[in-house]
């Protein structure tokens, strides 16, 4: 391993360490023991699962206890508005105009985390703990302008230490804070899966079965994410011919999951964005709207599957331009045998895209939602579902590829050096 590819390491782990210590810096004014066990106490709903991607730091009420959620949110939103106008989407390719585009999310990212923030403020009011004590230690205005401070301040943070991870260090900063996160709370979830099997609440098959789920489901994903379609292509004689004494590739690589991890993260977002508003009302209604949205439903599984499906669908057609790759292949002489430059080969990519994001969108559909019935069927007392250890093995698998990538760049560079 070279030195730059080792430094890049070692920035990106001093990164997300710095991330995990600003996991226990709580808000001021709060009584954390009563914010921990009203989270142990609602575990298996969505308050659950938004802890889980918060890197257990909602339950500690830290200052990052909103976690990177509202930074994904106002991305969500611009990449709908950007689909809609064209004037935004033209914005976003250009240089300058993805600056201001990139501001935009950050404007956006600072109302929804203050609105986020003042909800949460709002319904702890009410809160108490088993003996009566209160969530709350200050008075209840106060704390609301504190808390909103504090974080705004953490996700400001958070956006922070992800554009420098993917500036400075290895991998996409985003995902792999979401990646740190659920990590992070591994070690928890295997303890208390020990104490349930000691005290007899869990039989021992079930772990079992729980462990053959999971490694089927590491094992799908693994073998789906590594998958590809090879478009062959041939470029003209004259460009052969310039090109002699240089490797041209030969195929154009479609992905089968051409969208990755960003649907189930765009899912779990828009769908823990309204539970975390209502969890505040006491209005029984909006309570029903809020268990109707509880993650160990099949309802809120069913949405995800639908959402995932829309989102692998509409990720896909901006990450993957037939038009614009058409274009490049037409500029340097390439052509797919048996189908016509330009317009034609645009659609036929378009065509082969659409067949392969439809598996992809039913494979992350699946993965997204399938473990959790396969559990809940075995009466696990807990949440478990397939888009955290999703998001996991994918952000990995990313990584390793990036590591790869740079250790070969590096190579290349040095075998140059030495021909020259």
């Amino acid at each position: 391993m070279n030195k730059t590819l080792l430094n890049k390491i070692l920035i990106t782990l001093a990164f997300l360490f710095a991330y995990r210590i600003l996991a226990y810096v709580p808000v001021p004014g709060v009584n954390v023991d009563v914010i921990k066990e009203f989270f142990n106490s609602n575990s298996n709903n969505a308050l659950g699962l938004f802890n889980m991607f918060s890197g257990n730091a909602a339950e500690r009420l830290s200052i990052i206890s909103l976690g990177i959620m509202p930074y994904i949110t106002a991305s969500i939103i611009m990449e709908l508005l950007a689909a809609t106008f064209p004037n935004l989407g033209k914005m976003k390719k250009e240089r300058d105009g993805m600056q201001k585009y990139m501001q935009i999310i950050r404007y956006a990212t600072i109302v929804i985390t203050i609105v986020q923030a003042i909800g949460v403020s709002i319904g702890l009011q009410s809160l108490t703990g088993r003996q009566g004590e209160q969530a709350i230690m200050i008075e209840i205005n106060l704390f609301i302008a504190i808390a909103a401070a504090s974080m705004l301040t953490g996700t400001m943070l958070l956006m922070w230490i992800g554009e420098q991870i993917t500036q400075r260090g290895i991998g996409n900063g985003i995902s792999l804070i979401i990646f740190a996160g659920i990590v992070s709370g591994i070690p928890s979830a295997i303890g208390g899966t020990i104490n349930l099997v000691n005290t007899g609440e869990m039989n021992f098959l079930v772990v079992i079965g729980i462990f053959v789920v999971i490694l089927l489901t590491i094992g799908i994903i693994i073998f789906v994410e590594m998958g590809e379609r090879r478009i062959p292509i041939s470029y003209s004689r004259k460009v052969i011919m310039q090109n002699q004494n240089k490797r041209i590739m030969n195929y154009i690589p479609i992905k089968v999951n051409l969208s990755g991890v960003i649907p189930p993260i765009f899912a779990s977002a828009i769908l823990m964005f309204p539970s975390t508003i209502l969890q505040a009302s006491t209005n029984k209604y909006v309570q029903a709207v809020y268990d109707f949205l509880n993650p160990n439903s099949y309802t809120f599984n069913f949405l995800t599957f639908l959402f995932i499906i829309f989102f692998a669908y509409f990720y896909a057609s901006i990450t993957f331009n037939t038009k614009d790759i058409s274009e490049n292949l037409k500029r340097q002489g390439g052509f797919i045998p048996g189908v016509r430059p330009g317009e034609h080969t645009a659609e036929y990519l378009n065509e082969v895209a659409s067949r392969l994001t439809f598996s992809g969108a039913i494979y992350l559909g699946l993965i997204s939602t399938l473990p959790w019935v396969l559990v809940k069927f075995m009466g696990v007392p807990f949440y478990f579902g397939g888009t955290s250890v999703l998001i996991v093995v994918s952000v990995a698998l990313d990584t390793m590829r990036r590591i790869e990538a740079q250790n070969y760049m590096s190579k290349y560079q040095t075998l140059s050096a030495v021909g020259l």
